[in-house]
C-alpha cells in the first residue's frame, strides 16, 4: 500500500458519497412530492384528525346574555374503541385509524318548572363519514340531518326531572383522536373508557393522562379517565402509533451510507496492510459500487415490497456482490473478514434507522469499537514498511573482468 493508492481510495469514497447524496436527494424529493399529493387523498378517503366536542346542552332563558343557560350533565359515560390501521401509499405510510364512539349523558332539569331542554351535537368534522350514527334524547330518536356539522334536538323535561342523551357512531380518522374538554367550565362524574388495538401509548402534550390502572387486553390496552368533579379540565386524547415511512428511512440510510463505507474501507485497508493483501484502487472501486447497490436497490424495492423484505433482499445482494468479489480477488480468509465488517457497518448500522433515536449512539459505539479493534490488531505493524514503495530497485550492472 502506497500513499498514492491511499489517496485514490479516499477519492473513490468521495465520489461514491456524492452518488449517495444525489440518490438521497432524489428520494427526499420523491417522498415530499408523494406526501403532498397523496396526503390529501388519504385525508379524503380515511378522514382527518377527529376532535369530538362535548354536546352543548341548554334551555332558553330570557335573563341570560345569549338567552341560553348551559346545563352541565350530572354524569357522563363514554366508551371509545380505537383501531390503528396504517395506510400505505407509495413510499409513505400514514397513521390512519377507525374508531367507535358511544356516549351517554345524564341531563337534569335544574329549574322548578318544566323546560324544553336542547342539545346541539357537533360532529368532529363535516368532512368525515359517520356510520351507524344514532342520537337519542330521552325517548326521542332523532331523524334530523346535521346542518353545518351540527345536529340540534330537544325534549321537554319536567321540573327536577332527568333524561339521558345517547350518541353513538363509527368513523375513521388520521394521526390522533381527541375528546375536547377545555371549553367546559365544569366536569361532573365523567368516566371515559378507551380500548386500543395497540400498546404503544402516546398521549399528546397538553392532554390529560389516564388516572386508573391500565388493563391489558388480547390486542392492546384499556385505559380509563375518571373525574368526579373537575374545573379547568384538559382534553382526553390519543396519538396513533408511529409507523415506519419507507421513503424517509431509505433517504436517511442513503445520506449516512458514506459513514458506513468509510468504516468498512478503513477495516479493509488496515487488514490488507497487516496481512499483505495487495488490493488495487480498481478493486476498491468495484467494492464501493457493490456497497452502493444496497441503498439503490432498497430505494426502489420499497415501492413494490414490504420494507423488511426490501431491506433483506437489498442487504443480501450487496453482501453477495462485495464478498463474492473479494473471495476471488483476494482470499477466503479476507472475504470472511470483509463479510463481518460489511454486515456490521452497512447492515446493522442501517437497521438503526428503523428505530427512532438510535442512529447517533449507533455511530458512536461503532466508531469506538472499530478504533479499539484496529488499535489492537495493528499495534505491532511497522507502518514505515507497510507504506514503503513496492517498486523493486534496478539490478546492479554486471562487472566485466
Amino acid at each position: 500500500m502506497t500513499v498514492k493508492r491511499l489517496f485514490a481510495i479516499c477519492f473513490i469514497v468521495f465520489c461514491t458519497s456524492i452518488a449517495w447524496f444525489l440518490l438521497g436527494g432524489a428520494l427526499s424529493v420523491r417522498s415530499d412530492q408523494t406526501d403532498g399529493r397523496l396526503g390529501a387523498e388519504v385525508l379524503k378517503n380515511r378522514g382527518p384528525v377527529l376532535v369530538q366536542q362535548p354536546p352543548e346542552i341548554f334551555y332558553e332563558s330570557l335573563t341570560s346574555a345569549n338567552q341560553r343557560r348551559a346545563i352541565v350533565p350530572e354524569a357522563t359515560q363514554i366508551k371509545v374503541q380505537l383501531r390503528s390501521e396504517p395506510s400505505a401509499k407509495g413510499l409513505l405510510h400514514y397513521r390512519t385509524y377507525s374508531m367507535a364512539f358511544n356516549a351517554e349523558y345524564r341531563v337534569k332539569n335544574p329549574t322548578p318548572i318544566a323546560q324544553t331542554i336542547y342539545t346541539a351535537f357537533k360532529f368532529p368534522t363535516a368532512e368525515a363519514r359517520y356510520d351507524h350514527f344514532s342520537l337519542a334524547f330521552g325517548d326521542k330518536l332523532t331523524d334530523k340531518s346535521p346542518d353545518k356539522g351540527e345536529l340540534m334536538e330537544s325534549v321537554v323535561v319536567p321540573a327536577g326531572g332527568e333524561v339521558t342523551l345517547k350518541v353513538s357512531y363509527a368513523a375513521a380518522g388520521s394521526n390522533s383522536w381527541t375528546y375536547a374538554l377545555q371549553n367546559l367550565k365544569q366536569v361532573k362524574n365523567l368516566n371515559l373508557l378507551m380500548d386500543t388495538n395497540f400498546k404503544d401509548i402516546n398521549i399528546p402534550a397538553g392532554a390529560a393522562s389516564d388516572n386508573k390502572p391500565r388493563i391489558a387486553t388480547e390486542t392492546g390496552l384499556r385505559l380509563e379517565w375518571a373525574y368526579e368533579g373537575l374545573i379547568g379540565a384538559n382534553a382526553i386524547a390519543m396519538d396513533m402509533p408511529a409507523v415506519t415511512n419507507p421513503g424517509y428511512v431509505a433517504g436517511r440510510m442513503t445520506f449516512f451510507a458514506p459513514v458506513s463505507l468509510l468504516f468498512f474501507f478503513a477495516v479493509l485497508v488496515i487488514v490488507s496492510l497487516r496481512d499483505g493483501v495487495n488490493l488495487h484502487p480498481m478493486n476498491y472501486f468495484f467494492l464501493a459500487a457493490g456497497c452502493f447497490a444496497f441503498q439503490l436497490l432498497f430505494a426502489y424495492l420499497v415501492d413494490l415490497l414490504p420494507i423488511n423484505a426490501a431491506f433483506l433482499i437489498s442487504a443480501s445482494v450487496s453482501l453477495l456482490l462485495v464478498n463474492g468479489y473479494l473471495w476471488r480477488a483476494a482470499s477466503a480468509k479476507f472475504a470472511t473478514i470483509s463479510t463481518v465488517a460489511q454486515f456490521a457497518y452497512m447492515v446493522l448500522f442501517s437497521c438503526s434507522f428503523f428505530v427512532e433515536g438510535l442512529t447517533g449512539i449507533t455511530i458512536t459505539v461503532g466508531a469506538v469499537i472499530t478504533l479499539g479493534l484496529l488499535m489492537a490488531f495493528t499495534a505491532r505493524v511497522k507502518w514505515e514498511e507497510a507504506f514503503a514503495s513496492r517498486v523493486q530497485p534496478p539490478p546492479l550492472p554486471k562487472v566485466v573482468a
